[in-house]
């Protein structure tokens, strides 16, 4: 695990099919600290997330469960997601503690609608700090730029353009990827270029 920025570690894990990590971050806060999309940790990370703490951990989207179940197990955090996607990441069998809406502020983070891939996707906004984290609204692949993931495993791949094209009213710099390789400075310009591909 390693800090990626100021008070936001970082953790990976290296998906064959996909070709790129697979990202966990965990946010250090005063109010307790927040674990996203957590990734199956080795056991000198999974060490490490015990000894931080972790209040919350929350879920982008139904299928970025991934070791939710093992770092709550571990922490004893509450494990929230978006009501639109609960039923399926119950049907994982992950263990869901809270359901959370669009526009509400959980710790420093802001919930923005990044739905498209699914009806519950959502992004977290750090207004403060000019940071954005998404779980699969965008990838980090190849390094340095952004793309999304293919059609086929989308519910509705125009409103997630749509959603990826509102993250630019939004004022970051930072842009943290669940998928792929973060972006941490100028991540605004690098992710409107991918928004100019887009024909709808």
């Amino acid at each position: 695990m390693r800090e990626i920025v100021s008070d936001i570690l970082t953790w990976s894990w290296f998906s064959e099919p996909h070709g790129y990590d697979f990202n966990g971050h965990l946010i250090r806060d005063p109010s307790g600290n927040i674990c996203i999309d957590p990734v199956e940790p080795t056991g000198d990370d999974f060490e490490a997330i015990v000894r931080e703490g972790v209040a919350r951990i929350l879920l982008t989207n139904r299928n970025h469960s991934r070791a939710a179940n093992r770092v709550r197990a571990g922490t004893g955090a509450k494990t929230a997601i978006h009501a639109e996607d609960a039923d399926h990441a119950r049907g994982q069998e992950t263990e869901i503690d809270d359901e959370f809406k669009f526009a509400d502020k959980i710790g420093p983070l802001e919930v923005i609608e990044a739905a498209g891939k699914s009806p519950g996707e959502a992004a977290l906004f750090w207004p403060e700090r000019g940071i954005l984290i998404v779980g699969d609204a965008v990838i980090g692949n190849p390094p340095g730029k952004f793309g999304l993931l293919p059609e086929r495993v989308m519910d509705d791949p125009g409103r997630l353009r749509r959603s990826v094209v509102a993250f630019l009213d939004l004022d970051f710099d930072i842009l943290l990827v669940g998928d792929g390789v973060s972006i941490l400075d100028d991540a605004k310009a690098r992710l409107r270029e991918l928004a100019d591909t887009f024909t709808d």
